[in-house]
């Protein structure tokens, strides 16, 4: 039986998804769920050497997948596209002379699906961040077929980003599963009221609020969040 799939999107880049995406990891985890987090391209890596000496390129949202992941599957399936410039993966694979292919990326999902309870597939960027040449994070949503769920960077201009978001990823016909609030600026002004103008907003639930930290992903997002998704 092929595990349930969730797709995590974001308001923007640098919003706090992989950091979601772990604490939802944790959390089926703790509800007795395995899971795999699958990041599908990922720039912006570091060469490094493995026991054998060997060298391979490491990715810091790759390695916190599997540290929150209960099931540690092939590398090559749960991160099929990786790079070493930080730059948007369509540019970066321009350069390397690699075309991401969409098919390949949908074969790594239903390998992953068939070895877990649950896949949390992490987008790049936002819900219209390219993923090659000719297709965007929201086409790969859409050929996977997941309920969406978004992480919304509360900071200042949040409330525009994340209704602009809802309303593309509903126009595509996916479900909208719910929606995590990442409190990415500390110092935000009037957080609780931006907060509160979300929740009347969103038609989708609350799954749940990080608070900044240095440790953040090693957190677990509390049992309400899966009350919603299960």
């Amino acid at each position: 039986m092929a595990a349930q799939g969730y797709f995590i999107t974001g308001t923007d880049t640098e919003v706090g998804k992989t950091v979601a995406t772990c604490q939802l990891l944790r959390a089926f985890n703790a509800a007795g769920k395995q899971t795999i987090g699958m990041k599908p391209v990922a720039s912006g890596c570091e060469l490094r050497s493995d026991a054998d000496g060997q060298s391979f390129m490491w990715n810091a949202d790759v390695a916190a997948h599997a540290a929150a992941s209960s099931v540690q599957a092939d590398g090559q399936l749960v991160n099929p596209y990786r790079f070493m410039p930080p730059i948007a993966p369509h540019l970066a694979a321009r350069e390397a002379g690699i075309d991401v292919s969409l098919p390949h990326l949908l074969q790594c999902s239903a390998a992953l699906q068939q070895q877990a309870d649950v896949v949390l597939v992490e987008g790049a960027g936002g819900w219209y961040a390219p993923l090659n040449e000719s297709a965007m994070m929201a086409d790969l949503a859409k050929a996977l077929g997941f309920p969406v769920i978004l992480v919304v960077g509360m900071r200042l201009g949040c409330i525009n980003h994340a209704l602009l978001s809802v309303q593309a990823i509903e126009a595509s016909g996916l479900q909208f599963a719910g929606w995590i609030a990442n409190r990415v600026d500390p110092a935000m002004s009037r957080y609780e009221d931006n907060l509160q103008t979300l929740q009347k907003a969103l038609r989708s639930p609350l799954l749940g609020q990080i608070e900044y930290a240095a440790a953040a992903e090693q957190g677990c997002l509390p049992a309400t969040a899966l009350h919603f998704l299960c």
